[in-house]
């Protein structure tokens, strides 16, 4: 059963590699690693090109919101499209991709119980 304990999971390796082989970023505000331990919206985001998988809670619009520092921003969420950050931010998104199926989160057996998306936002449109 997924578990729903945490509001951090770990992005596929699949899914981040052909993320990161379209756009090459060079920041992770949100790993999930021990060793990198800091906020990532107190970073500065201003032209990097950023991948971002947030914690799934009600942080998702401030960690939105720092897209517009990026060159791009790339964002993994849950398609969560009745709720109001989805109507202020994800909108706005340059392009929304919506993942076919579910899924599976680090090292889960079993997919998520939500579907996700890819919000990529790219200042002045100009990649």
């Amino acid at each position: 059963m997924f578990s729903a304990m945490t509001p951090s999971h770990p992005t596929p390796a699949a899914t981040y590699a052909v993320l990161d082989a379209e756009f090459h970023f060079d920041l992770d505000p949100c790993p999930l690693n021990d060793a990198q331990i800091w906020d990532g919206k107190a970073l500065d985001w201003t032209d990097r090109r950023v991948f971002c998988n947030p914690p799934y809670g009600r942080d998702i619009p401030q960690w939105l919101a720092k897209a517009a520092e990026a060159t791009v921003a790339v964002f993994l969420v849950p398609a969560r499209t009745d709720t109001k950050w989805w109507h202020d931010y994800a909108l706005k998104a340059t392009e929304i991709r919506f993942i076919k199926g579910r899924l599976k989160f680090g090292d889960a057996t079993n997919a998520a119980p939500f579907p996700s998306v890819v919000l990529i936002y790219r200042r002045n449109n100009g990649e």
